[in-house]
């Protein structure tokens, strides 16, 4: 087997593609393993779509690194644009079907063999609950292709981990903070299915943007700086939430 492991600026993943649809949890969790496998959040599999009718390039298949399978991935649908237009699977402009419905994606021409700035256009967001409570803090549940709470912080250096966790298994939500820094934001993300924070989440940058931007407090069009401390541009469209970074093929190898 042939994967490719790609950095989207502090997720991970392993890609490959196939003609072939089932189900490959058992695979997502070893292929993802940190010392026994390749090591990933996610793995993302490029599938063919089911006709020729059907008005988008193809269909993926996201696995977390747990082995559950997710509805979307904001970073993993950057970096599997990528992949799809490196191995000639895609146009640079594309779009492709998620759990959550279809994803518009576009690789910008500076781009090379081994990365470059991709652009993706997310599910149209639904803001869920504006007031949910908890230790004191105010918290809105959103969801923008998985579902994510949002607190908007005072002090983005403390992330509570216990109280992350209590609050995903409460709201099977994924977490986080944000912290309005001038014109931009920053955010940290507790993600479902990774169990803990990592250094990046598409959906959830995109969800803190939406929710600070529904608020007042950013414009349409900002910076966006997750725990990686790498720069993703976040603006919003009639349609949805746009959302553009940079994507890094680390390697390809035979598995």
């Amino acid at each position: 087997m042939i994967v490719s492991k790609y950095s989207a600026n502090g997720n991970d993943f392993v890609i490959f593609h196939t003609f072939v649809k089932k189900d490959r949890h058992f695979l997502a969790k070893k292929l993802c393993h940190r010392q026994e496998g390749v090591g990933a959040d996610g793995l993302i599999v490029l599938v063919p779509k089911d006709s020729k009718e059907c008005e988008y390039d193809f269909e993926w298949q996201f696995y977390n690194s747990d082995g559950s399978e997710a509805e979307m991935c904001g970073n993993g649908s950057r970096a599997c644009a990528h992949y799809a237009f490196a191995n000639e699977l895609a146009p640079s402009k594309m779009s492709f079907l998620t759990v959550a419905g279809v994803i518009n994606a576009e690789v910008e021409a500076s781009s090379d063999a081994k990365g470059g700035m991709v652009l993706s256009e997310l599910t149209p967001p639904q803001i869920l609950e504006t007031n949910i409570e908890h230790n004191g803090k105010r918290w809105f549940k959103l969801n923008t292709g998985v579902p994510h709470l949002v607190h908007i912080c005072d002090n983005i250096e403390f992330f509570d981990i216990a109280e992350a966790r209590e609050l995903r298994q409460k709201h099977n939500a994924n977490v986080n903070i944000a912290f309005v820094d001038g014109k931009n934001l920053r955010v940290r993300t507790y993600e479902r299915g990774v169990e803990d924070e990592t250094l990046a989440c598409g959906t959830g940058m995109a969800a803190s943007f939406y929710i600070a931007y529904k608020e007042g407090l950013v414009s349409n069009n900002i910076e966006v700086y997750p725990k990686s401390g790498d720069t993703l541009y976040l603006g919003v469209n009639e349609r949805s939430i746009t959302f553009k970074g940079e994507v890094k093929r680390v390697f390809t190898a035979e598995v």
